[in-house]
């Protein structure tokens, strides 16, 4: 299930679709694991569509899999079903499709002129977008808020993913790379400075 911190994309953009979609599932079978796990599809399709070059279907499926991601978190809401297993398994489901969104835009990006250099992106992309995850779940509870806030808010999952849309959608594979990983990478070193003051 989602998060309880949202990022700045799903406060005004992907909870405005999550949410209807959620109260209309509210009235079937479906559970909020499964949405998970239907998130976790989504990202796959989105892998293969830009292995196959269709990165403006890729894109686009990047951030559908992000808004279907939210729909777990309402739906378990609405139906009174929240778990902490459910929450254990979307967060366990969020990195294997973060992975298969960047590992698919690494291989369309090194389909161009400089594949070295898409790969090395890739590569701190991926780094840099479990450091932000890792960084939020390894500090204490009593300061989980600072990373709210403010420039250590700004690579969370749901800006990276809507980023990698926009890099689908307007062709541009590396930059959308070099911007993940100059964003993931500069919020760590943020967050690492932050801990160190809040921790001492």
């Amino acid at each position: 299930m989602a998060s309880v911190y949202d990022g700045i994309v799903s406060r005004h953009v992907n909870r405005r679709l999550s949410r209807p979609i959620a109260r209309l599932l509210a009235h079937t079978p479906v559970t909020p694991n499964q949405v998970s796990v239907l998130s976790l599809a989504i990202a796959a399709g989105a892998f293969v569509s830009f292995l196959y070059g269709l990165h403006i279907v890729g894109g686009l499926l990047a951030q559908l899999s992000s808004i279907v991601d939210g729909v777990d978190g309402d739906l378990a809401r609405l139906t009174g079903s929240s778990s902490r297993f459910g929450g254990f398994l979307d967060a366990v489901i969020d990195r294997y499709s973060d992975s298969l969104i960047l590992l698919g835009v690494s291989v369309w990006a090194a389909s161009g002129d400089d594949p070295t250099f898409a790969w090395v992106a890739g590569f701190a992309a991926l780094a840099g977008s479990f450091a932000v995850t890792y960084t939020r779940a390894r500090i204490d509870e009593g300061h989980r808020t600072l990373f709210d806030r403010g420039l250590a808010s700004l690579a969370s999952r749901d800006v990276r993913l809507l980023i990698v849309m926009i890099g689908g959608v307007a062709g541009i594979g590396i930059p959308t790379l070099v911007l993940i990983a100059l964003l993931t990478n500069i919020v760590v070193i943020l967050r690492v400075v932050q801990a160190r003051s809040a921790l001492k």
